[in-house]
């Protein structure tokens, strides 16, 4: 992860399961992110801390072992105080994160976008605690951690949200995520150009979406984007599509030409390892 950041700006996108994050690596993205709100939504229950941390754990290292690129885990306020931070943060490791991210607000927290939600924020100095558990926990520097500041999020403000990114990077973190909800990005925009700490920031565009990668780049100190819940969208729209399609038809026909061929899903199981390593080691059944 450290060379991809060197190297440019690393683009992330939100998986939900080994399948979705083998897709997300086939379509060129850097990394994946094992988001909170696309399992949750997956598990069918709001992203307000109800999804347990081994249910999160157990995916994020399925993620793991069936991509070659980074995963980057979306650990929330890390379960607690900063002594859960350092076991979550060891068992993460473990798994196979390539990057962890905390965030500063109060357990149990409520999903960053959704209207009307009240944001409550930990204090500076308790997060940076969080953060430096987080650090000493992970085995080696591999493991990225990321601090994130909801104080846009919250309505506190651009000071305070610097403040606290500045905060967060004198303890120790390898970036800063900085989010807002604003439909433009012009709370992101004047953040990025402000920001005056070496450590590099990180960002979700989900709720404005016009900021593209051109003037990411211009703006030079952003140098991760996470595309945040685009995969369980994309999912839900065409699920919703092939099921209505079945039901007025009262068959498969039609269906069946728009969605993926069944050779391609058992490509993406990796049915053509699974056969190889059979008529490789399992011998004629009859022998003794």
């Amino acid at each position: 992860m450290r060379e991809r950041l060197a190297t440019g700006i690393v683009q992330v996108m939100a998986t939900h399961s080994p399948l979705s994050a083998r897709l997300a690596e086939e379509a060129g993205f850097d990394a994946v992110w094992a988001s909170g709100f696309e399992l949750s939504a997956l598990y069918g229950v709001p992203d307000a801390s109800l999804l347990s941390f081994s249910q999160h754990l157990e995916m994020t290292r399925a993620i793991a072992e069936r991509v070659s690129i980074p995963v980057v885990a979306d650990l929330d306020t890390g379960h607690g105080n900063a002594l859960n931070v350092r076991h979550v943060v060891r068992q993460y490791d473990r798994a196979g994160a390539g990057a962890v991210v905390l965030e500063d607000k109060t357990f149990p927290k409520a999903t960053s976008l959704l209207p009307g939600a009240r944001h409550e924020l930990i204090g500076t100095a308790e997060f940076q605690g969080k953060l430096a558990a987080a650090l000493d926990a992970r085995s080696s520097d591999r493991l990225l951690v990321i601090g994130r500041t909801e104080a846009l999020i919250a309505g506190l403000g651009l000071e305070e949200a610097l403040a606290r990114g500045r905060a967060y990077a004198e303890a120790g973190a390898d970036l800063i995520l900085v989010h807002s909800k604003r439909p433009e990005p012009d709370e992101i925009v004047a953040f990025a150009e402000r920001w005056d700490r070496p450590t590099p920031l990180a960002i979700v565009p989900t709720a404005y979406p016009s900021l593209d990668l051109t003037r990411i780049a211009e703006l030079r100190t952003i140098r991760m984007v996470i595309y945040g819940n685009h995969a369980i969208r994309a999912s839900v729209a065409a699920m919703r599509d092939a099921f209505a399609t079945i039901r007025a038809d009262g068959g498969l026909a039609r269906a069946d030409r728009t969605v993926a061929p069944l050779e391609e899903i058992l490509r993406l199981q990796g049915m053509d390892e699974h056969r190889a390593a059979e008529r490789r080691y399992l011998t004629d059944q009859g022998e003794p």
